[in-house]
């Protein structure tokens, strides 16, 4: 895309977004994360039914009457994407692609938090890191990650979610929520999954295609592998093939799930020809009950 599409296409989302964060996810948003304490704010004289607990008597004994400390939340977060940018993201049966859902899926969360003031940052990769955007403030700075996610042409094809989870885990010094937002397919990353869930507020969104779950019955394919370029010619037309097929992956998806239970991970799962808003509202009431 040129710049003027960029540009246009991030007019675009912002717009249909926009509704979205003010209707549905933006107190959601604010509800299920919450900042990193109470800190103190003033004093005022007490009033009855206030609790005891909070006066302040250094403060009374020099007025000579009660007064009580105020509290308030310590709101400021940092909203970190990691997202895959692999060649498997460029993979859609239908109408959507998994890129173009993670896209929309990352603008309604920033533009949640730009509501809430907080910050928001991000880190591209593939096989390799491709890119960090440091966490910032502001509506610039998030149509900033917007365009990015948009205009990016990674180098790598592969997926490494190992070495994106460490990388977080060495340039992210403070605690943050986290949005891994991958399709998983991939292995050997839960030790550095484990470390980055007990650092961070670690939230695993899968995306997949249904046709990646069931093989159709269409005869003799050939396959692609977005990642390795490796061609493979599969018969269709056998049952047990397509039985194997599906056999294969719900085993993978069950593996998923226990490693992101084991290593304290909240998980969604978005078909990216479903959408993504009913799992998004499903995750925050899900969550909003642990609370």
């Amino acid at each position: 895309m040129d710049t003027k599409e960029i540009i246009k296409n991030v007019r675009h989302i912002e717009i249909r977004t926009r509704g979205l964060v003010n209707q549905l996810f933006s107190g959601e948003y604010h509800s299920v994360f919450k900042g990193r304490g109470m800190h103190f704010s003033e004093v005022r004289e007490y009033q009855y039914g206030d609790d005891v607990r909070a006066i302040d008597w250094n403060v009374s004994a020099r007025f000579n009457k009660p007064f009580i400390k105020i509290f308030e939340e310590e709101r400021e977060l940092t909203l970190m994407f990691l997202v895959d940018f692999s060649g498997s993201q460029s993979y859609g049966s239908q109408e959507k692609f998994k890129h173009e859902v993670a896209s929309e899926l990352c603008a309604v969360l920033a533009f949640s938090a730009l509501k809430n003031n907080d910050k928001v940052g991000m880190i591209m990769f593939t096989d390799r890191i491709e890119k960090f955007i440091p966490p910032k403030k502001g509506r610039s700075h998030t149509l900033r990650i917007l365009r990015e996610f948009l205009a990016f042409e990674p180098e790598g094809s592969g997926t490494d979610i190992k070495a994106a989870l460490e990388y977080l885990n060495g340039v992210l010094k403070k605690r943050a929520i986290v949005f891994l937002v991958s399709d998983f397919m991939d292995e050997g990353y839960e030790m550095p999954m484990k470390i980055a869930a007990r650092r961070h507020d670690l939230i695993a969104v899968q995306l997949y295609d249904e046709r990646e779950r069931e093989l159709p019955n269409v005869g003799l394919v050939k396959f692609t592998d977005a990642e390795t370029g490796e061609d493979i010619w599969v018969d269709t037309s056998i049952k047990a093939v397509r039985e194997q097929y599906r056999s294969d992956w719900e085993e993978s998806r069950r593996k998923r799930e226990r490693m992101f239970l084991t290593s304290n991970v909240d998980a969604m799962a978005v078909d990216v020809q479903g959408g993504y808003v009913q799992p998004l509202i499903e995750f925050f009431r899900a969550r909003e009950k642990r609370l």
